[in-house]
């Protein structure tokens, strides 16, 4: 066996061609981060990426309906909802890694961190659809977020900016809002696994934005100019506020990029 299938970097093409959603955040969660990165390897793209289970079935995002929480079902479909984001974090973050040789070792255990705790999300959640009746699979949901990771795959500088920096950054947008939804009521129990994810995905976004500005330096570009340039040339989606200033601040938004945001 060549050093290169030994590698941290190879090693994470097992869980990303995963179909099975619970044995996808399995298999991240038991990857060795010991490896050899292997940081210089060029490695051939490998087909039957992202590994998907069949269901849930997946439709355009404006086909998506909205549920009330009020109802159980309702309930669910939101917590699903988020539980399918988590699972498309896991491949975001294993694909970074394989992806884009010739970046620091560090690069690449951060983004390996990353996918574990995108794992542990994924799990709580569908734990805690499984404890009230459903599953992962048990509604429609979108592809968005692998999308932008296809339109993406060709330019490190465009992932780092508009996956962890734009997409995941909603979340931080959005936590606040879905918790109050959640705990509004009555499930306390999911209340308290969006603070987890909230606290650990501002990590994420943090890990995002030292990345984008590192690569910026090396290629002698200005963050703010040149994050509006990749969002318009990859259509990143609109983005609406409110913003949750505060997380995106410990993050590692500047102002100068807060009040860009803001002017989008």
């Amino acid at each position: 066996m060549s050093h290169t299938l030994r590698s941290l970097r190879s090693a994470v093409l097992a869980p990303l061609a995963e179909a099975g959603a619970v044995r996808k955040a399995q298999g991240t969660l038991a990857l060795d981060s010991a490896l050899r990165v292997d940081a210089g390897a060029s490695i051939e793209a490998p087909s039957g990426i992202p590994g998907r289970p069949l269901r849930p079935e997946l439709l355009p995002h404006n086909q998506l309906g909205q549920r009330s929480v009020a109802t159980l079902e309702g309930r669910a479909a939101l917590i699903h909802s988020i539980a399918h984001i988590e699972l498309n974090a896991i491949d975001l973050a294993l694909d970074i890694v394989w992806r884009f040789p010739g970046m620091p070792e560090a690069f690449y255990r951060d983004w390996v961190s990353v996918a574990k705790e995108e794992a542990r999300h994924f799990t709580l959640l569908r734990e805690h659809l499984v404890s009230i009746g459903f599953d992962y699979g048990d509604f429609p949901a979108h592809n968005g977020l692998w999308e932008m990771a296809e339109r993406t795959s060709v330019d490190l500088l465009a992932r780092l900016a508009l996956v962890p920096r734009t997409l995941e950054a909603r979340g931080l947008d959005a936590s606040p809002l879905v918790k109050k939804k959640l705990v509004r009521v009555g499930d306390h129990k999911a209340g308290a696994i969006i603070d987890l994810i909230l606290r650990e995905e501002i990590g994420h976004v943090a890990i995002g934005n030292r990345w984008y500005r590192q690569v910026c330096g090396e290629r002698g570009l200005d963050p703010v100019a040149a994050y509006a340039e990749l969002a318009e040339r990859y259509k990143a989606p609109f983005l609406r506020g409110p913003f949750n200033l505060e997380a995106r601040r410990a993050a590692g938004f500047d102002e100068a990029e807060l009040a860009a945001l803001q002017r989008i």
